[in-house]
């Protein structure tokens, strides 16, 4: 059976591949009926399930061997995968609605794989009741639409949105909105996520790196619905900037490294909100598919890092002037190179400046982060930056355009927000927030510290304090 499956998903990207080939000459949505309908968003999101679920396939079959259950496994690894891909095609709102259902259902049966260990079952409770929630707050989005537009399609939605009063356009927003954020784990919905760590390694890969991003594709799909109200759009800026915000403070405060890159993942899906709410979400599905193959990457490569050690004298944090003056060197042309390939405007206040300058910040932090390798030397470590860096920056702009170009012509594409007070505060905050981890805020307040890790702790119930408790399984 897993051999089976493996070889399955392989074909299935493969043939994504050339669906993407044909689409890309065509330049056509495939229809079926008022059911499904392929178009560039379902390809690209496509490309990048069946790969993450090709290699989360392959490297099960080693590291599930000698499982209890394997096949039921792969059974519902396999489902779920066929799922996701159905519900990127689904055009008919109740299909979508089921899919999005199905979908929740079988991760959260994946988290709790182990029957006896009353943690993974814990776990999973948790975030079966967190799915059917979104599950029911989405069918609630969707019949305000269907009933307001006379539609039962997504794409005859899209096209009658005229017809919505601004009543039901909020409320619709805002139902797939909290959809959408209970899906990606965003604040104050982030509990399921950070308390499954339970789920087998691969499970976690698949889930960090494709099914928290469903929120994502989510308000990708429904762009308009958010357009139409600038108070939604400047509310999913917000909700995003303030996960993103929190879950990097968490983040640095945790000592197990599961942990650690749950943080980090709702981390990455508030800076996709957070562009979907500047009005790019073409930015924001890039994003989507570079932190899903980093993260799967990061969770498959886990058990090799894991090791015990004792705390150390802290590091030397100083820097010289020529260090300060290749990150920020480094940091303004990587802020720079990103405008320019991806067409942001920097010259007036609005969206394409806000995320400019968080792109400046995530260089910056990166850069720095390559200068303190004592290992290297300091002429070495003044080359290294920008010839790290500013490619990575290009592969970005890369897979930005190539997107972009996938999901012209669809309603997604909407019109970058104009700037607002609510951008300016975001700004200010990424900036204190850098400033703050880079002086050490976290550790040199205790209270500080203590409030972080309180607020980054997994549900009691699905904590495992004894190692026994995890080898009887």
């Amino acid at each position: 059976m897993p051999s089976i499956l493996t070889r399955l998903i392989w074909a299935f990207f493969a043939l994504s591949i050339g669906a993407v080939a044909v689409h890309g000459l065509s330049g056509e949505a495939w229809t079926l009926g008022a059911v499904l309908r392929v178009d560039g968003l379902t390809l690209v999101m496509s490309l990048v399930i069946t790969f993450v679920s090709g290699v989360v396939h392959s490297f099960a079959r080693r590291y599930m061997a000698g499982s209890r259950h394997l096949d039921r496994f792969y059974v519902r690894l396999f489902g779920l995968t066929l799922i996701v891909l159905l519900l990127t095609a689904a055009d008919h709102l109740v299909l979508f609605v089921g899919a999005w259902t199905a979908m929740g259902w079988v991760l959260a049966d994946l988290i709790g794989h182990i029957r006896g260990w009353k943690q993974a079952q814990a776990a999973a409770r948790r975030a079966r009741w967190s799915f059917l929630g979104g599950s029911a707050l989405l069918a609630a989005g969707l019949t305000v639409l269907a009933l307001s537009t006379e539609a039962t399609t997504i794409s005859g939605v899209l096209r009658r949105l005229d017809a919505l009063s601004l009543w039901a356009a909020v409320g619709a927003g805002g139902f797939v909105l909290l959809a959408a954020m209970i899906q990606s784990a965003l604040v104050p919905f982030h509990g399921w996520l950070l308390s499954s760590m339970t789920a087998p390694t691969p499970v976690s890969a698949f889930m960090h790196a494709g099914l928290v991003n469903a929120g994502g594709v989510l308000l990708a799909r429904f762009a308009p619905v958010a357009e139409a109200v600038p108070a939604v759009m400047q509310g999913i800026v917000l909700i995003g900037a303030v996960s993103a915000l929190l879950a990097q403070a968490w983040m640095l405060v945790q000592t197990d490294v599961k942990r650690q890159l749950g943080c980090s993942t709702v981390a990455q899906m508030g800076f996709m909100v957070l562009q979907c709410g500047l009005g790019f979400f073409a930015a924001a599905l890039a994003h989507l598919i570079l932190h899903g193959f980093y993260k799967a990457y990061l969770f498959l490569a886990s058990g090799s890092v894991v090791a015990p050690t004792l705390p150390t004298e802290e590091a030397d944090r100083s820097a010289t002037a020529l260090q300060w003056v290749v990150t920020a060197g480094t940091a303004l042309a990587g802020g720079a190179l990103f405008a320019l390939l991806t067409g942001k405007s920097v010259t007036t206040l609005g969206s394409g400046l806000l995320l400019t300058l968080v792109v400046v910040i995530a260089v910056l932090h990166a850069a720095r982060h390559v200068v303190r390798r004592a290992e290297l030397a300091l002429s070495v470590r003044a080359v290294a930056v920008p010839a790290v860096v500013l490619p990575a920056l290009g592969l970005y702009a890369a897979v930005y355009n190539g997107v972009a170009a996938l999901t012209a012509g669809l309603p997604m594409q909407v019109a970058p927000a104009d700037g607002s007070v609510v951008h300016v505060l975001i700004g200010g905050l990424f900036v204190l927030a850098y400033v703050a981890a880079e002086r050490g805020w976290h550790r040199a307040s205790p209270r500080l510290y203590v409030a972080l890790l309180n607020m980054s702790q997994p549900h009691p119930s699905t904590l495992t304090n004894q190692r026994d408790q995890y080898h009887a399984y």
